[in-house]
């Protein structure tokens, strides 16, 4: 069979329509090229990219100094699996631990793989050390989570989109409401709770951000109730809410952190549970695994786009274009009476939008934006994310705003 890669947009996104799964809508553009925060379509126009792959892109699209890394150790060694050792997996574990501060570093590949180890953690910890009588360990989740959706993860979601004729679902979850601290309070009561499982900000609901305070007074009653305060950091981890870490914010220290998406920069795909002996230690040979986790590629590629966060101070540019963006879309909103409201941190935004007399969304304000140069995709309905990658320069910074509120203001 002879594959003929130049194709048309249309063709592309047939070709998808007929052989590939239907379980994402992405926005009608077809993609072939990246650099920084640009993009360009088969067509060769050009866009901004304000959504960076679901945050996996902090880095920007191809950054030189990963994409060099991943092609010297491409051509040397790519996978030996964890049947044997390879001289990049103890380097990257060090480099990892240092860098955020844990004894031990677990790597995998995506962002529902570390949750879902995280979780088999906490409740082996909830066994071995707290005492939880066999098969009752509770693990605290919130409403509007976003995880993932693996079997595991959506036994705990309250999205009905994500749960929808999957069941039965694995018990062991108790929901709570996010953001609040009494609700937490009364469900830490359980002596068999073994962990706290929290998105400091919620990203795929819709950008929500807790009051502040939230994360230390949740961390404090969990280590008051002797139980594991783990934080999900795939999305809003890596610099994205202008510190490396969301939970930095507030000082806190996760008991078990996760990440995954940017850790990689988007070259390819790396998560990262990270703990101390007292948690990872629990873990024995055989009890869990994967082939490509902590591959030589993988390692060399998590190292060297870490570096590149170091070596930008991409949470510093964060911190300052994520304050500049806000201040401008809060103004528009004062102008725009489609613009609901305006919530972030750093360069993880998200601008709500009114729908139209005649029916249109934020669905069509997306379109809207491509026509005029920028990417971004609605969640939830109402909520465009505006997330771009964290290179993002004062000139197209400001390029983009105005992208924004033109189209906003003609909407």
């Amino acid at each position: 069979m002879v594959i003929d890669f130049q194709i048309g947009p249309e063709e592309a996104i047939a070709l998808e329509e007929q052989y590939g799964a239907h379980n994402y809508h992405p926005l009608p553009v077809v993609l072939s090229r990246g650099s920084g925060v640009h993009v360009w379509d088969i067509d060769g126009n050009h866009y901004y990219d304000f959504l960076s792959a679901y945050s996996a892109v902090n880095q920007g699209h191809c950054h030189p100094k990963i994409v060099e890394a991943l092609m010297a150790q491409a051509q040397v060694l790519t996978l030996t699996s964890r049947a044997f050792h390879n001289d990049k997996l103890g380097l990257a574990e060090r480099f990892l631990c240092k860098t955020f501060g844990y004894d031990k570093a677990l790597m995998m590949n995506t962002g529902v793989e570390a949750n879902e180890s995280a979780l088999k953690l906490a409740r082996k910890w909830g066994y071995r050390v707290k005492g939880i009588p066999h098969d009752q360990a509770i693990i605290i989740a919130v409403e509007r989570n976003f995880h993932g959706r693996t079997m595991g993860i959506i036994s705990a979601s309250t999205d009905e989109t994500a749960r929808a004729d999957f069941g039965p679902f694995m018990p062991g979850y108790q929901i709570i409401p996010y953001d609040d601290i009494e609700a937490l309070e009364v469900a830490l009561a359980n002596p068999n709770v073994c962990s706290f499982w929290v998105e400091p900000i919620q990203g795929e609901a819709g950008v929500y951000v807790p009051e502040d305070g939230y994360l230390a007074k949740a961390f404090a009653l969990c280590q008051k109730h002797n139980v594991l305060f783990i934080a999900d950091e795939v999305q809003t981890g890596i610099a994205r809410t202008g510190k490396m870490l969301a939970c930095d914010h507030e000082n806190v220290r996760p008991d078990v952190l996760i990440l995954g998406k940017a850790v990689s920069g988007g070259v390819y795909p790396v998560s990262v549970v990270l703990a101390d002996d007292a948690v990872m230690g629990l873990l024995k040979p055989g009890e869990h695994g994967s082939t490509f986790g902590g591959n030589p590629m993988a390692c060399t590629v998590a190292m060297a786009a870490l570096q590149v966060v170091a070596d930008e101070d991409l949470a510093g540019n964060a911190e300052r274009q994520g304050i500049k963006f806000r201040h401008r879309m809060q103004a528009l909103a004062e102008r725009c009476p489609h613009v609901l409201a305006v919530r972030g941190k750093g360069l993880l935004n998200a601008v709500v939008i009114k729908p139209t007399n005649d029916g249109r969304t934020a669905w069509d304000v997306c379109l809207k934006l491509r026509d005029n140069g920028l990417l971004a995709k609605p969640t939830h309905g109402d909520i465009i994310r505006f997330a771009p990658p964290l290179v993002i320069n004062d000139e197209e910074l400001e390029a983009c705003i105005q992208i924004i509120e033109t189209t906003l203001l003609a909407f």
